[in-house]
């Protein structure tokens, strides 16, 4: 990871994340939740942040996932 990245930054660090995390884009703020998948990139419900392909980018601004906030659990 780099040090370019704030905290709360997913970054591309698979460790901060489960599989049942949620992310946030930190441009629009659009939410990634594994419980419902992504129907713009025809992702499965139930497919982890971490399993995501690596071409995939948000669905609202195109962002990468590098750039997703973790989002605190609760």
């Amino acid at each position: 990871m780099s040090d370019g990245f704030f905290a709360g930054s997913y970054g591309g660090d698979d460790r901060k994340i489960g599989p049942a995390t949620r992310l946030e884009c930190k441009i629009c703020w659009h939410v990634y939740d594994p419980a419902e998948g992504d129907t713009y990139w025809q992702i499965p419900p139930g497919t982890p942040f971490a399993a995501l392909p690596e071409h995939w980018s948000c669905p609202e601004c195109d962002a990468g996932k590098a750039g997703f906030m973790v989002l605190e659990e609760g």
